[in-house]
């Protein structure tokens, strides 16, 4: 099975960013998919479109969740049929 690619969307010294990423990190260690990371202050584009939602956890432009890791969204979206 491929793995799956989410993409990270944070900010540096977010302490939300941080726990997320900790979180996303033990899931990770029992399941497959890669993370790329976003740093939103790095474009305009994404500091408008995610400036106060961050840490934001996408799979293309399908948002999982914002603010805090919701393994369950997660877990579902890693679950679904692929075509």
């Amino acid at each position: 099975m491929l793995s799956q690619t989410l993409t990270f969307y944070y900010r540096d010294g977010c302490h939300l960013c941080e726990d997320m990423w900790h979180h996303l990190r033990e899931i990770q260690e029992q399941r497959s998919f890669e993370v790329e990371f976003m740093n939103i202050d790095s474009d305009p584009g994404l500091q408008s479109r995610f400036g106060t939602l961050i840490p934001v956890l996408a799979a293309g432009e399908r948002v999982i969740c914002n603010y805090y890791l919701d393994p369950i969204a997660l877990e579902q979206y890693l679950d679904r049929p692929t075509a």
